[in-house]
């Protein structure tokens, strides 16, 4: 199978009420750990980048990984690129091979946001491609986007769907209390507002932040629209824990086959139990 856009496998999940993990990996083995998950669990997977990592990888290794592990899949995979503000980035991925791209100006006035999203979705429905948007702003850190907590705002839902009718955006992340990063503390989702965004647009909506959410909100926010949950923070701190307390037990094992191995079964353990929680084990 190769790559797919994410756009069907949103649009089904939003329909029959189940939620799709995102997952941000850095490394080969986090991507095969993922995609091993999503075999086993029979659940459609978006593998995720941030454009720190396209730099650090290389867009061409990371479509490789991707194309690679999807030939090999029986399961839907879409390669996502995350919160990226660079048009030209955006197209130099989109031409790569990514199926699913962000185009992240939420940090710049309506119109702004609504003039930048327009023009990388005219472009992407021509390649196939996915487009995701944010409005509000999502509170913490995302590579290198910070945003304080006193300067994050949720999305009103009466913007988002004028967002969508201006954009003809296929999948829009409203701010709705989440953040980027652990919480310090219970986070604070507004329900009520995802509810009222769900009644105004159509399209899948995204929780992004999605590290560390209790259980009981994960169902809730899918079960009122949110297609799509993002996990990175939490996926990457399993996988660097895990070689942390591979060397303290294992300081002579320098071999990272071996502590490679480990990390790989902790990350798709976590990723199955993701899968579980957004309900869409089975759903490949």
């Amino acid at each position: 199978m190769t790559l797919v856009s994410s756009t069907p496998l949103l649009v089904e999940a939003r329909k029959q009420g189940y939620g799709i993990v995102a997952f941000n990996v850095h490394t080969l083995e986090m991507l095969q750990a993922v995609v091993d998950a999503a075999e086993e669990s029979r659940s459609p997977l978006i593998l995720q980048t941030t454009v720190g990592t396209v730099k650090h990888l290389g867009i061409d290794y990371i479509v490789g990984a991707a194309q690679a592990a999807s030939k090999q899949s029986s399961v839907p995979i879409a390669l996502h690129l995350d919160h990226c503000q660079d048009f030209e980035l955006i197209l130099k991925c989109m031409r790569a091979g990514y199926t699913s791209v962000m185009i992240d100006q939420s940090m710049h006035p309506f119109e702004r946001n609504v003039e930048m999203t327009k023009k990388v979705v005219e472009v992407a429905r021509a390649l196939n491609v996915n487009v995701e948007a944010e409005l509000g702003k999502v509170g913490g850190v995302e590579d290198d986007i910070h945003v304080a907590d006193d300067m994050a705002t949720l999305a009103d839902p009466e913007e988002c769907r004028r967002f969508v009718e201006l954009t003809g955006v296929p999948t829009l992340a409203p701010a709705i209390g989440t953040a980027h990063g652990i919480y310090k503390g219970e986070p604070n989702i507004d329900f009520a507002r995802i509810e009222e965004i769900a009644s105004k647009v159509d399209v899948p909506l995204v929780l992004h932040g999605g590290s560390g959410i209790p259980e009981a909100q994960v169902k809730r926010s899918v079960a009122l629209g949110m297609a799509k949950m993002n996990v990175a923070t939490e996926l990457k701190n399993a996988f660097t824990l895990s070689l942390q307390q591979f060397f303290s037990e294992n300081p002579e094992d320098l071999d990272p086959r071996s502590y490679m191995t480990v990390a790989k079964k902790v990350v798709k353990q976590m990723a199955i139990e993701k899968m579980q929680l957004c309900g869409c084990v089975g759903k490949a």
